[in-house]
């Protein structure tokens, strides 16, 4: 199994936005030593005291001089905000500092009204599907030089290394982004960690929906991607401790509380004990927003998933308090599902 993982550069408590990417970096050179596939970094906004993952253009630049050989990406560059030229040219100057091993996913999501404000962004649209649409299409046209040359962009340039351009991918959580990457012919990133419900309904609509591409840098068949919020240790028990603090978040962001990640202590606290272990074989039906367990159980867990929906790859995403836990939990977790070790 292909394994990923994404991180949002978490703020440590009583840190700062220095011990964050500080953290990043050491997640990032130990994925590529223990055989992850990609590592993406996130674009959050407004929640700088707890998630430092603001710019992934900026993160990924710097991951690009600590790391060798693993793909770097954005989980996801959050397209309602930019012009797709200046996304382009982005990620073309991140595939000259780290030729033929970047990914460009491409994402849209709404922040507070403040937020929104900030960044310029006009909120509503007439059709958002339509506008997204229009910008990723934009987005790969300008990274592989596919605007004829008589059109308004045909000649245009990006930075490029002369190695394989980066690879779009579409991210979303709804089944509308599913179809529209079918439509698209791109490969798809399903964040199940945010709307699992959703899972296996945006798989249908990708795969329906798919064609292959008429795009440069598209793809001729589904390619799909889950990722989910999982965390692993010696134990079931142990790792259920561990998934606390993901499911006391969780219930902080009912209640409005965004960004926050408990101790454990905290989260076992507000949950009123230690959750249960994540069965080893899921329902039919049944998609958790958090998984754990021992390195065997997720990885049963991670095929079951991936199985369902008919995803080729996997991708990890955790709300883990403690930065050497979360180091840990990466490790265990490439052992149990058997990744090479570079």
């Amino acid at each position: 199994m292909d394994l990923s993982i994404v991180d949002l550069s978490p703020v440590p408590d009583g840190g700062t936005a220095r011990d964050a990417y500080a953290n990043t970096v050491e997640a990032a050179q130990q994925a590529e030593r223990l055989g992850y596939s990609r590592f993406w970094v996130a674009e959050h906004h407004g929640m700088a005291d707890t998630l430092a993952g603001t710019t992934p253009e900026v993160l990924l630049g710097h991951l690009a001089a600590e790391t060798e050989s693993i793909r770097l990406g954005s989980g996801a560059v959050l397209l309602n905000h930019y012009s797709p030229f200046k996304v382009a040219e982005v990620f073309g100057a991140l595939d000259g500092l780290a030729p033929g091993r970047i990914d460009a996913g491409l994402g849209r999501a709404n922040g507070s009204p403040a937020v929104d404000r900030a960044l310029g962004t006009e909120r509503h649209v007439r059709n958002p599907d339509e506008d997204h649409a229009e910008k990723i299409e934009a987005v790969v046209s300008h990274l592989y030089d596919d605007y004829p040359d008589d059109h308004l962009y045909g000649d245009l340039e990006i930075p490029r290394s002369g190695e394989e351009p980066p690879a779009p991918w579409v991210l979303g959580s709804s089944p509308s982004s599913a179809a529209l990457a079918g439509e698209l012919g791109l490969p798809y990133c399903f964040a199940a960690f945010i709307r699992p419900q959703f899972a296996v309904h945006a798989f249908e609509e990708y795969h329906e929906q798919f064609q292959p591409s008429q795009l440069a840098g598209g793809i001729d068949e589904p390619h799909g991607m889950v990722a989910v919020n999982a965390v692993c240790a010696g134990t079931d028990e142990k790792a259920a401790r561990l998934r606390a603090m993901a499911e006391a978040s969780y219930k902080r962001m009912e209640r409005g509380v965004v960004g926050t990640t408990p101790s454990v202590e905290e989260a076992i606290e507000e949950l009123g004990g230690v959750p249960e272990p994540t069965p080893a074989t899921l329902d039919d039906g049944e998609w958790p927003r958090a998984i754990s367990g021992s390195p065997e159980t997720l990885d049963g867990l991670l095929e079951q998933l991936a199985d369902r929906v008919g995803a080729d790859e996997m991708m990890i995403q955790h709300v883990v308090a403690d930065h050497e836990d979360a180091l840990r939990s990466h490790e265990l977790l490439a052992d149990g599902v058997g990744l090479t070790a570079r």
